[in-house]
């Protein structure tokens, strides 16, 4: 059995209340990361998503690659979405009970690496639980140890915005290839996967139903959800 849990990026966005009823209806809990600036601009999307349950994680602000930031500026970039979380979570009579961080584009911080994780643990962020991940890769670049959430699989449906040579079959086999650069395979015996997928309005405008598509596909060949767990 192959199982996986749901990550997908750059929440908010005007396809979210579409995609959590698709979600709820199949039985899958994502864990969403938002930026905080799309959590504005989408803010009664968000605030559906939150009383539908969903759980919504710190992807930052303004989605910066935090290997150029100060370390002042990368916490600034973090609490300034926290308190945009912290207003949603209220605003929608939810509690918030679980904080999971996302760096934009998997980037660390760079020099700041340590500082960061440290950081990202003293404000009290949850690590989601990855102690069935077994790739060795997993362990040689210590993601089994870091605090934010990494993932196994990128469905990089995002790159048919900007690159006209990345369609739907592009994605089939990246989901299908066999001896991926980056990640783990995606289908196999015993595979076990966090996998990422963004909420991009863009994305569904030339792949409609993008996340439908891609998701029922897993599910036809043998792939089960996780429901998010932390550590």
């Amino acid at each position: 059995m192959n199982s996986a849990l749901l990550t997908i990026d750059d929440f908010a966005s005007g396809n979210t209340p579409a995609l959590v009823d698709y979600l709820k209806g199949k039985g899958i809990r994502p864990i969403f990361f938002a930026t905080g600036q799309n959590v504005e601009k989408y803010y009664d999307e968000a605030l559906y998503a939150v009383r539908q349950g969903m759980i919504v994680g710190n992807h930052s602000y303004s989605h910066p690659g935090f290997s150029g930031l100060s370390m002042e500026e990368a916490v600034a970039e973090i609490e300034k979405c926290e308190e945009v979380l912290n207003r949603l979570y209220h605003d929608s009579g939810m509690e918030r009970k679980w904080r999971p961080f996302r760096f934009p584009y998997g980037d660390k911080g760079g020099q700041n690496k340590d500082a960061l994780q440290h950081y990202l643990k003293a404000q009290g962020f949850h690590k989601v639980d990855d102690r069935h991940i077994h790739y060795p890769w997993w362990k040689e670049y210590e993601l089994h140890q870091d605090i934010d959430t990494f993932w196994t699989f990128d469905f990089a449906e995002y790159r048919m915005q900007s690159e006209p040579g990345f369609t739907k079959e592009s994605i089939w086999q990246k989901m299908h290839d066999a001896a991926p650069v980056n990640g783990a395979v995606l289908f196999g015996e015993g595979q076990r996967h966090i996998l990422l997928m963004h909420a991009h309005d863009e994305t569904e405008a030339l792949f409609p139903k993008y996340y439908q598509v891609l998701l029922e596909h897993l599910m036809e060949n043998g792939v089960v959800f996780d429901e998010p767990k932390f550590l």
